[in-house]
């Protein structure tokens, strides 16, 4: 009869050697593909630890797992989309347990929208003593993954989403939906979490203040520092190259005030992660600093040889918005210049991307096109600038004309004073 006492301890080492496991197989990403023919659309190779509680006859427990190499997808419930339908990845593992993430897009960026978790508490071996049987289903619309289209995501980092009574953590993970081939994209969008944080002195003995959140704060923040950005090319030669200040200025909800407000928010080089891409008439250089990414699309006109900026996206999740921020726009023709020149603004400009998004460049200087051996080509300054050196010289001018006049007046009333004395 000992071995009913001793029930309740092999219940435990079982649980223990479950979780062990589990933690074991977290080192071991699983790659997961979905295809439409000989194409793919959604590609994902990461690891994922899912912690489940769930009730017992006589209270609750707690289980977790990791998902193990033989995860595979789900042919009949994943999909490419439709109209009617998102695209959808949707792994399978064990005895009926399944993972699913759906995916959608603006044109500029993807997401994924919800996270679906099945498990079936018929399988003992993972839910010994379950107070219940069949498949338990819960989601979760508050993932926050995204990139820019193009791009995949990566975030190694441990990213955990919670669902009903579940939780399930990422990590290793790169991600991409809507693809435009069968290989994850060279350029990659970072998450915040993977991103360098660097700490501020400290204020007392036992007080550090960290710059870990990109929340603008009520104070103008002033002129924002001039960074350097790159893209390279797949021989790792520069394609495309940009000097500038940027401040962000958007208007969103803000959770804590419950009322929409405005904020300036300064982009610091020394935070971002870039990236992006090069082609013979189309370059984007994506910029990236914690919850903030910034996308800008430069085309070329293959016939006249000249290039501008034609859009703009930002995808932004601050501390206080009550949703994520989402402005795009591809229509734009700003920052104009000829293929072999760079484009150069010294002169503080404003690009008005959609009525609640704008964009304050300072010091700027960009060639999306046609960079040679890592440095801007001549330079086509803006008109802004062009006018700024204009003023002295009318100024100069004006003086100039204002004491020629006094001279010449001067010279009239002397002529005129000595024509009045007369010859005795």
């Amino acid at each position: 009869m000992n071995w009913i006492k001793e029930m309740p301890v092999i219940r435990c080492l079982v649980l223990l050697l479950i979780a062990c496991f589990g933690f074991l197989d977290r080192i071991q990403a699983v790659t997961l593909e979905v295809k439409v023919g000989n194409s793919t659309c959604i590609k994902a190779e990461l690891s994922a630890l899912l912690s489940i509680t769930y009730t017992t006859s006589n209270s609750t427990s707690n289980v977790s797992i990791s998902l193990p190499d033989s995860t595979s997808v789900d042919a009949g419930s994943s999909s490419c989309g439709t109209d009617s339908r998102p695209p959808w990845l949707v792994a399978v593992f064990g005895s009926g347990h399944a993972l699913g993430l759906s995916f959608s897009t603006n044109g500029s960026f993807y997401n994924v929208t919800d996270l679906m978790l099945q498990y079936n508490l018929s399988d003992t071996l993972l839910f010994p003593e379950a107070n219940g049987s069949g498949v338990v289903t819960v989601m979760s619309t508050s993932v926050r993954i995204w990139a820019p289209v193009n791009t995949t995501y990566r975030c190694a980092s441990p990213t955990t989403i919670r669902a009903g009574g579940a939780a399930v953590t990422f990590s290793e993970m790169r991600l991409e939906a809507y693809m435009p081939g069968n290989d994850l994209s060279p350029a990659e969008s970072v998450c915040a979490a993977d991103q360098t944080t660097t700490a501020a002195p400290p204020t007392s003995a036992s007080t550090t203040v960290r710059t870990t959140t990109a929340a603008p704060g009520p104070t103008p923040p002033g002129t924002p520092q001039t960074g350097t950005f790159s893209v390279r090319n797949g021989s790792g030669d520069v394609c495309l190259l940009a000097k500038m200040g940027l401040q962000l200025n958007v208007s969103y909800v803000s959770q804590s005030q419950n009322k929409t407000v405005q904020e300036l928010f300064n982009v610091n080089p020394n935070l971002t992660a870039q990236s992006g891409s090069c082609g013979s008439s189309t370059a984007t250089l994506v910029i990236t600093q914690q919850a903030t990414t910034l996308s800008f699309t430069f085309s070329m006109n293959l016939t006249t040889s000249q290039y501008h900026l034609s859009g703009i996206n930002l995808l932004a999740n601050w501390s206080d918005m009550s949703a994520p921020f989402s402005a795009s726009n591809s229509s734009l023709d700003y920052l104009p210049s000829k293929l072999g020149h760079s484009y150069m603004c010294n002169t503080e400009q404003t690009l008005l991307v959609v009525p609640d998004f704008s964009i304050n460049t300072f010091r700027l200087q960009v060639q999306p096109f046609g960079v040679t051996a890592g440095q801007f080509s001549a330079a086509e300054e803006c008109q802004l600038d062009q006018d700024q050196m204009l003023i002295p010289i009318i100024v100069g001018a004006a003086l100039a004309g204002l004491v020629l006049i006094v001279l010449i007046a001067y010279l009239i009333g002397r002529k005129r004073s000595h024509a009045g004395y007369q010859t005795i």
